[in-house]
């Protein structure tokens, strides 16, 4: 019989860590690395603890900030030390936690499970990267919207910020029938204010800029 190979598991700390030994019962685990709210002080201390009885590593990365974002950073920063041989266990957070891990391993395409009446539930993983959907002019417009806070109250003021004419970044914005746009692709939304379209980033759109989206 084949040997299971052993992985790195990542959960966040929160309500229900039980689900973090059902984890690593079910799955052969070299390490465990807890992403750690610093109100969460004790329950990973605690939950360190009893991992190193199993004689298991651990390691901790303690975040502090919008839970969102600060979750989305960690596990990008994991996924390019440990690859992508990593099992992120969803269950163990409080329910914010819990979507935003989901979320995370999602849109990066790394394998999650779940746990649902004791046993392990392996979601579904994204087998596709926003990167190959954008081109060089999608992700000009992203950045400029990132790098640019003020902009854009039209699209007017967009096409002049990125030195494409209007026509242009209508079609990167909204796409055709036959390539999606950006507000499609949930990375930027848009909103009519006195007859102009004024343009945001996502928080998505946000988080694929700075990195945080393989």
């Amino acid at each position: 019989m084949e040997k299971l190979k052993k992985r790195t598991i990542i959960a966040p700390v929160g309500d229900y860590m039980d689900d973090l030994f059902v984890g690593v019962r079910e799955f052969p685990t070299e390490k465990v690395i807890l992403i750690s709210p610093k109100e969460r002080a004790k329950e990973t201390a605690k939950t360190k603890k009893n991992l190193e009885k199993f004689r298991i590593p651990v390691q901790v990365i303690n975040i502090d900030g919008f839970i969102w974002e600060e979750i989305f950073k960690a596990v990008a920063e994991i996924r390019k030390i440990e690859g992508d041989e990593v099992l992120i266990n969803v269950s163990t957070g409080d329910r914010e936690s819990r979507c935003a891990a989901t979320s995370a391993a999602f849109v990066n395409g790394l394998k999650a499970f779940a746990i649902k009446d004791n046993e392990p539930m392996m979601l579904p993983v994204l087998k596709f990267s926003y990167y190959t959907l954008l081109t060089n002019k999608k992700m000009e417009i992203l950045k400029t919207l990132y790098r640019k806070k003020q902009c854009c109250a039209s699209l007017e003021e967009l096409s002049k910020e990125t030195n494409m004419s209007l026509p242009l970044v209508s079609y990167h914005i909204n796409g055709t029938l036959k390539s999606e746009g950006l507000k499609q692709m949930g990375l930027i939304e848009t909103e009519e204010i006195k007859g102009k379209i004024k343009v945001n980033l996502t928080f998505l759109g946000r988080m694929l800029v700075k990195g945080y989206i393989q």
